[in-house]
């Protein structure tokens, strides 16, 4: 039996993806585009946070959130100084990577019960968010620099650091509130057996 091997520099090649019109052909066209990504997912952020704020039940994770949603409006406004120091309008463009983290965030507290395990997830759902936003600011930060707009670069950066110091933020909340929420599940599981018994 012969096994016929494809080529792998074959045109026909299914994984390769082809451009739309509108494509970006330049490092200064896929910044812009980028920009118009992250500028719609922190408005998206904005309307998302208030719901993680209202279930959840630490306070201290409720402040963090709620400091954090303070700090996000001023980041969106910061995105429109970058467009304006790049001579571009703000414009958003539907970012799919954030409608997707901020919808599991919401199957994730509709699938938790309210107290610390919901807690925990908020916390899970938050700092998926916060990579993603870091992901993206560092990024953007590099193109500025790379396309001499230091200005919008310095910008990005101030934002780079607030996001990880939030990330960083999530992280302390948490530790604390994993190991409540596996005790809950252990005292949970222990008055379950004693129920049976």
């Amino acid at each position: 039996m012969k096994i016929k091997m494809k080529n792998s520099d074959s045109k026909s090649d299914p994984k390769k993806v082809k451009a739309k019109s509108t494509a970006a052909s330049g490092l200064r066209e896929l910044f812009v585009d980028q920009l118009k990504d992250l500028y719609w997912a922190e408005k998206e952020i904005t309307k998302a946070m208030p719901k993680m704020i209202k279930n959840s039940t630490s306070e201290e994770l409720a402040q963090a959130l709620t400091n954090h949603l303070e700090e996000t409006k001023v980041q969106v406004t910061r995105l429109e100084e970058v467009f304006a120091s790049i001579g571009e309008k703000a414009v958003a463009k539907k970012c799919e990577a954030m409608a997707g983290l901020t919808k599991e965030g919401e199957e994730i507290m509709k699938g938790t019960q309210e107290g610390v395990v919901r807690d925990a997830g908020i916390i899970s759902a938050g700092q998926k968010i916060e990579h993603y936003e870091m992901a993206s600011y560092g990024t953007l930060a590099s193109f500025a620099r790379v396309l001499g707009e230091n200005e919008a670069a310095d910008l990005l950066e101030e934002t780079l650091a607030e996001e990880k110091n939030a990330d960083e933020t999530l992280t302390q909340i948490s530790d604390s509130i994993n190991v409540e929420a596996d005790e809950e599940e252990a005292e949970t599981e222990s008055q379950t057996v004693s129920q049976k018994k």
